[in-house]
């Protein structure tokens, strides 16, 4: 499976994504608003896509709910995670149902559609970031460390692969990375006594990672998704995940536009990413014509994201269950 997950421009492919789609070092399309409308023309795409491809596709999508629910059409409008940290607070065991149940629905409906993985959950805390806020189940870490457990088992049970993110803590940070360069000056020791906590419950069981374009100065002068030390040394080594590692699209200015997009793909990969995420059109194009001719690399642990084997889901159950708790409205 090769290392580069790219976005298209609509709601079907051009003959040139067609052709970018028989890229070697092409593996993935993450799919945006733009691309997304009914569960037909959904399906229909995702089909297209799979068909034009020269090798398997992961094809993913961001389907956390609330703010961040890219398919609307069709499927259950699904609260944000923080939502359900507010119960948390008072019943939490109710909260954990309502976790599993959040999950269940939303990993039933992206497969149903045709989706490999959504990247959820966030594992970040609600500490004052602009991007972040009730995207996150709670600010309390023990808390997010519960719930996310939930909801990780639930995703599995269903076949889908966990996607924790924004590793190793967005949350605390005030700045947005998709506009604005953020730093976070805090020891390793400050960050394992908090905004870790969480990832660190949660990565022996989930199957993926994604990196925040966050700087840590105090641990390494790179942004988190460029940086050895963060990958190599602390995921990999210090917590042991083996999972797979996705960088956050490098289109965001803070995955540091002073480099050029080719640039940014050899430093995620060499810091120790095996999928990285190029989601404007523009730049996919601009990557792949540069990378023309080079042997494409391949990295193995991306299969993990395909569909897992699933235990019987009860759709319908988790559906009424959320929408008695939260009021979410059902399918018609």
């Amino acid at each position: 499976m090769s290392v580069l997950s790219i976005g298209i421009t609509g709601r079907e492919l051009t003959k040139t994504e067609m052709a970018q789609l028989k890229h070697p070092w092409v593996g993935g399309v993450t799919l945006f608003k733009r691309n997304i409308g009914s569960p037909a023309q959904i399906r229909a795409l995702i089909a297209q896509i799979r068909a034009a491809a020269s090798a398997p596709m992961v094809l993913s999508v961001d389907q956390e709910g609330g703010r961040v629910q890219r398919v609307l059409d069709g499927v259950s409008k699904l609260p944000a995670l923080g939502a359900i940290g507010e119960i948390w607070r008072a019943e939490p065991d109710r909260a954990l149902a309502l976790a599993r149940a959040h999950a269940s629905v939303m990993a039933g409906e992206m497969l149903a559609l045709g989706f490999d993985v959504s990247f959820a959950p966030v594992l970040d805390l609600n500490a004052g970031s602009r991007v972040i806020g009730d995207r996150a189940f709670s600010s309390d870490p023990h808390a997010v460390s519960a719930l996310a457990t939930a909801y990780v088992e639930a995703l599995n049970a269903c076949g889908m692969a966990a996607c924790l993110k924004h590793f190793p803590g967005h949350g605390s940070v005030l700045e947005d990375t998709h506009h604005e360069k953020a730093v976070d000056t805090r020891s390793l020791a400050e960050l394992e006594a908090r905004d870790l906590i969480p990832f660190v419950a949660l990565l022996p069981k989930a199957q993926a990672v994604m990196l925040a374009h966050v700087e840590y100065p105090a641990v390494d002068a790179a942004p988190a998704g460029y940086s050895q030390v963060w990958i190599r040394q602390i995921l990999r080594q210090r917590y042991g995940f083996s999972g797979v590692v996705i960088s956050d699209d490098i289109g965001m200015s803070g995955a540091g536009h002073a480099l050029r997009a080719v640039e940014r793909i050899s430093a995620h990969l060499n810091a120790g990413c095996d999928h990285v995420l190029v989601c404007d059109p523009e730049l996919a194009t601009t990557v792949l014509a540069e990378l023309k001719g080079a042997p494409p690399l391949v990295a193995a642990p991306i299969s993990r994201l395909r569909a897992l084997e699933a235990e019987p889901a009860a759709l319908a159950e988790s559906r009424a269950l959320l929408h008695t708790a939260l009021h979410m409205p059902l399918l018609s």
